[in-house]
């Protein structure tokens, strides 16, 4: 059932409001039984623009003074919180409530989504099986409630990033995190981005109803977008317990979050803020999110002054190192030909993802990595200096600009906000 939803493509839902929403939900929820333990599981920091650090914070204030509450931020495949980042997204919640999810030693087997269902929704691609496993944390401990919050918002793997990726992606196991990044690279992020249904979405919709129903499980999610003065704001809020929210929600999140270009640029400038975006693992954002919109034969230019590393894991990290973002036809090849990256099918999808397949061209300018290190794994290496000195982030505007030597360029200050593209590309997707 949906406990709430609001929000349109207009709407700005203020902090007042969202508790009041919060207030009904949680009084609906204690009509069906105490809450005397709950679990909070909120992205970490690299989705720090959710929303979800002030749900959570509203959550916790709410049911601190009776109830046991553990909040296990959705890692993934990411590092742990550091203590100043969990101070930054959830001010004022006790580290003591934290707990650290292992996506390859601290989950439970719950079952199998079985080799002729990925077969058919791959169109005959693949043909595995995927196990199914979570923490340990959400399956074998009694909860009252699982609130499950995050942001509606284009993804490179599943179409439209939360509901149920929160659980077996953000809470998941190497199994399904593995094959199921590996399904959507061969299916094609241009085929995926955007779209709230994919063959990934079906995946953990099978999940969620062969394995999961048993569990306490409330999505929370957002869609959040900028307004016409360029401030970050919440055009939707959604609760539930099943996939209601995440339908109604998306088609907000469509309409939000796809920013359809008159035509393609030349060049796109995209900045990383460095508190959020340390690797590429996490950076091609820059790519994923405006590779729909770059003009063949153009340029995409990271200022990265964070980026340190290629994978937060580092055996991911390894991999990526060693093989490179070298397009679709070659990490294929090295997917049959490698054993070690056939083991890895995360990161080799995370290879595809991060190419460009020879359309454009990436000129990486990392605040941390050489230029052996950056041209070692397949871009085009930038100095950051030099290239921050021309492309001022504090003179340029979100969207089209012009520099003064006549240059136009079309700059997106975070690409985790969004999606661009042209409009016939959106059109095509198929």
């Amino acid at each position: 059932m949906e406990f709430f939803h609001e929000g349109s493509p207009t709407t700005a839902i203020s902090e007042q409001r969202a508790g009041e929403l919060l207030d009904g939900m949680l009084a609906q929820l204690r009509k069906k039984g105490d809450l005397k333990r709950v679990l909070l599981i909120p992205p970490d920091i690299t989705r720090m623009h959710a929303w979800a650090g002030f749900l959570t914070c509203a959550l916790y204030e709410r049911l601190k003074d009776h109830t046991e509450i553990v909040i296990l931020p959705a890692l993934g495949t990411h590092a742990a919180m550091t203590r100043a980042e969990m101070d930054r997204m959830f001010p004022g919640v006790p580290h003591s409530l934290f707990r650290v999810h292992d996506w390859r030693n601290g989950v439970v087997p719950l079952g199998e989504v079985p080799a002729p269902f990925v077969r058919a929704i791959s169109g005959g691609k693949l043909n595995f099986p995927m196990n199914v496993e979570i923490d340990r944390i959400v399956v074998e401990e009694d909860w009252d409630a699982i609130f499950s919050i995050g942001q509606l918002v284009p993804h490179e793997v599943i179409g439209i990033a939360n509901h149920s990726k929160n659980i077996f992606v953000g809470v998941g196991g190497s199994d399904l995190i593995n094959r199921t990044h590996w399904l959507g690279a061969v299916h094609g992020i241009e085929r995926i981005m955007g779209r709230a249904q994919t063959p990934v979405r079906a995946v953990f919709d099978y999940a969620s109803q062969h394995f999961t129903k048993h569990l306490p499980i409330v999505y929370l999610l957002t869609v959040r977008a900028r307004d016409e003065a360029g401030h970050l704001v919440t055009r939707g809020l959604y609760a539930g317990d099943d996939d209601a929210c995440f339908k109604r929600g998306a088609q907000v999140c469509r309409a939000a979050n796809l920013d359809r270009l008159d035509r393609a640029p030349k060049k796109v400038v995209v900045y990383l803020d460095p508190f959020e975006f340390k690797s590429t693992w996490l950076g091609n954002k820059a790519v994923y999110r405006t590779r729909m919109a770059i003009a063949d034969g153009g340029e995409l230019i990271v200022l990265a002054p964070g980026v340190k590393e290629f994978g937060e894991d580092p055996t991911i990290d390894k991999l990526i190192r060693r093989y490179g973002y070298r397009g679709t036809p070659t990490t294929l090849q090295r997917v049959e030909s490698e054993p070690e990256l056939a083991a890895n099918l995360s990161a080799a999808a995370h290879l595809i993802h991060g190419s460009s397949e020879g359309r454009f061209k990436i000129t990486y300018c990392p605040g941390h990595l050489t230029r052996e290190e950056i041209e070692g794994a397949g871009f085009g290496y930038g100095d950051l200096a030099a290239m921050s000195q021309r492309y001022d982030i504090r003179t340029l505007r979100d969207g089209w600009n012009t520099m003064p030597d006549g240059e136009e360029v079309f700059y997106v200050s975070n690409p985790a906000l969004g999606l661009w593209g042209t409009a016939d590309r959106f059109d095509k997707q198929a």
